[in-house]
């Protein structure tokens, strides 16, 4: 078998493992969680066989580990199971499929996280190779200044103070970014620019800092002065010589803030009340509505693995000496 297919196979064998284990930290997570939904929706005034009933027809009078392998292998065929939310104490079972909830939610979540990518990746690049360019330089200080800043502060925190300068103070962009399935393209644009900004900066510095790394690093190497001897210019040297050579470390991250966009809006979403899988997670635990919490902490778990994996092989598809380190 050739080595790259061979490790990619191991990276995935790992990824599954890794992936199991993370089910059991979520469903034993989900275990500790204080409080009972029964309880919740029944009263502190309910009687023990009343909630008693209303466990077993929940399934919640099971064992620990007859639930949790109940869970997985309904996951296995594809079934996140029904939701708790739409149980009525009187019998009345209004509840929806996991799926039905999470679907549209991870459509607003991703079209969130893509608008982010196509604004900070490009942004992040280009910040790095002038950085790099101009190493040194007011600008090159300036620019580390800011993104170290931006990266040292909690999304909340961001997200606070672009609400107080561009919706509150300057009624720029709206604060809160309600939007429905029916919001036009460029209305759910203009209302996801301010989580996008904040996703936006709290990245950028990562992938900007590591792009103009790799590519002063390749700066000392001897065909780069061979090429510098040529007499070609330095943006030149740079964009033609040194950035083709430093994709895989900066591809690398690239992949990794993409997991994180994904995996970090939850906060972001909560503050701008952004209806995606992250502020459906939070009102799920709120309700104590475990099928629900378990499908999104197990949907951010799996896309931040997958992703990471898909770094991992273009590491090694770009470096194939990552194989046989020295």
């Amino acid at each position: 078998m050739h080595p790259i297919l061979s490790t990619v196979l191991q990276r995935l064998a790992l990824g599954l493992l890794t992936l199991f284990f993370v089910s059991v930290i979520i469903f034993s997570s989900i275990e500790f969680l204080p409080g009972d939904f029964t309880q919740a929706v029944l009263g502190q005034t309910a009687t023990e066989e009343t909630v008693a009933a209303f466990r077993r027809e929940l399934g919640l009078d099971q064992p620990a580990y007859v639930r949790y392998f109940d869970w997985i292998g309904a996951l296995a065929q594809g079934d996140l199971g029904t939701s708790f939310s739409g149980r009525a104490s009187s019998g009345v079972d209004r509840s929806r499929a996991v799926v039905d909830l999470v679907g549209p939610r991870l459509e607003n979540t991703l079209f969130l996280a893509t608008m982010t990518a196509i604004i900070a990746v490009p942004l992040a690049l280009t910040l790095g190779i002038l950085a790099a360019l101009y190493r040194g330089t007011v600008f090159d200080r300036v620019i580390n200044a800011v993104t170290l800043t931006t990266i040292s502060m909690p999304e909340f925190l961001v997200a606070y103070v672009l609400i107080l300068f561009l919706a509150s103070l300057n009624p720029i962009f709206p604060s809160l970014a309600n939007i429905t399935v029916d919001t036009p393209f460029w209305e759910r644009v203009y209302r996801c620019a301010l989580p996008s900004l904040t996703l936006t900066l709290v990245i950028v510095a990562h992938m900007m800092r590591m792009t103009r790394a790799a590519i002063i690093n390749l700066l000392a190497s001897p065909y780069i002065e061979m090429a510098r001897l040529k007499g070609l210019s330095p943006r030149k040297v740079i964009l033609t010589h040194a950035l083709p050579n430093a994709w895989a470390p900066i591809a690398n991250v690239v992949a990794f803030n993409l997991a994180y966009l994904v995996v970090g809006v939850v906060v972001v979403e909560v503050v701008f009340v952004y209806p995606g899988v992250g502020q459906l997670m939070v009102d799920a635990v709120t309700t104590r509505d475990i099928p629900v919490v378990q499908a999104c902490a197990l949907i951010f778990a799996a896309t931040y693995i997958v992703l990471n994996l898909i770094a991992d092989v273009i590491s090694i598809v770009t470096n194939p000496r990552l194989l046989h380190p020295r």
